[in-house]
């Protein structure tokens, strides 16, 4: 049996930019970091053809086209496998939709076992790219590259998203002591919302398509505000990069109707009246986790569990995409 797991990710500024809608003519910029939850795939061989596929539903076919995972059956017919007999099991400590990037986790965690399986060895820039490819080219989802580079290199890293295609991955430069107060100060709690990022993502996708000025405005701010939030990173001014949050957050509404809610905005003010310096819903919008840099952790943690939201505690992951046993 072989076991991969790849890492969620949590993204710090420059979310959007990532998309090649808007990479390929402007180039893109953002920070992310890989946090210790975690997609899961376990892959077993067994002894008659056909192909089980356990996740949120049981699939059974004979052949990898009568699949309908798409991820899972794109994966397969790019790798190679012509008539497989394989039990293929995934589980994660998060659920999908909550804006932590587990679809690009998912893909990583599959590629890897595979390529365990056909003793291939994959560098993490490789296996990112391979990532995006099923995706974003193969499925044409309207997203970006980020969660397939982060999970594949983990860490917290910066991303240079280049017209060409390439991508730059650089650790982001900043002392031990900042990156502990950093995952110490940053605090998740989930909405209870759940949404298709997707969805949300296509309408930017057509707007940059479509070189939308509003849209393409909102991302060069949002790629500076990305570059700002690294300065005030390296010199360790987390009161800064909250302040930078805020107005992220507060730009990024400006994007689709569907990135916010009242209930939610209701969330976010109450948790800045209660010990949050500034936060930002993370991922594409509309539901999942919100995170804040906090200024009185205890009260803020008090005044959501009022609210009745759970939050999740968590460290940076910086092993990246891995396999666990074969």
């Amino acid at each position: 049996m072989i076991i991969a797991r790849s890492p969620l990710r949590i993204t710090l500024g420059g979310g959007g930019t990532d998309l090649p809608s808007y990479y390929k003519e402007h180039s893109g910029f953002l920070i992310a970091a890989a946090i210790n939850k975690y997609v899961y795939i376990t892959l077993h061989q067994t002894f008659y053809p056909g192909l089980i596929l356990k996740y949120s539903k049981l699939e059974r076919a004979e052949k990898i086209e009568d699949l309908e995972h798409p991820i899972v059956r794109e994966v397969l017919k790019s790798l190679g496998f012509e008539q497989p007999s394989l039990e293929i099991t995934s589980m994660a400590d998060i659920p999908a939709g909550t804006g932590l990037g587990s679809s690009g986790s998912f893909t990583t965690a599959l590629l890897k076992a595979l390529h365990v399986l056909k003793k291939n060895i994959v560098h993490p820039a490789e296996l990112a790219e391979q990532a995006c490819d099923i995706e974003i080219n193969k499925l044409r989802e309207p997203i970006g590259k980020q969660d397939q580079y982060i999970a594949a290199f983990g860490g917290v890293n910066c991303f240079k998203f280049m017209p060409d295609g390439r991508v730059e991955v650089s650790p982001l430069k900043i002392s031990e002591e900042t990156l502990f107060n950093l995952e110490d100060n940053l605090l998740l709690f989930f909405t209870g919302q759940t949404r298709s990022a997707s969805k949300i993502l296509k309408v930017q996708d057509q707007q940059s398509k479509a070189k939308d000025k509003t849209m393409i405005d909102n991302l060069h701010f949002m790629k500076d505000l990305a570059k700002e939030s690294q300065k005030a990173l390296e010199n360790g001014n987390l009161s800064e990069l909250a302040r930078l949050m805020d107005i992220h957050w507060q730009r990024k509404q400006e994007r689709s109707e569907e990135m916010s809610n009242s209930e939610i905005n209701h969330y976010y003010e109450y948790a800045k009246a209660n010990g949050a310096l500034g936060g930002k819903l993370i991922g594409a919008g509309g539901g999942g986790f919100l995170m804040f840099c906090a200024e009185d952790k205890s009260k803020l943690r008090r005044a959501m569990r009022e609210k009745g939201l759970k939050e999740v505690r968590f460290q940076f992951d910086f092993q990246g995409t891995q396999i666990l046993t074969q």
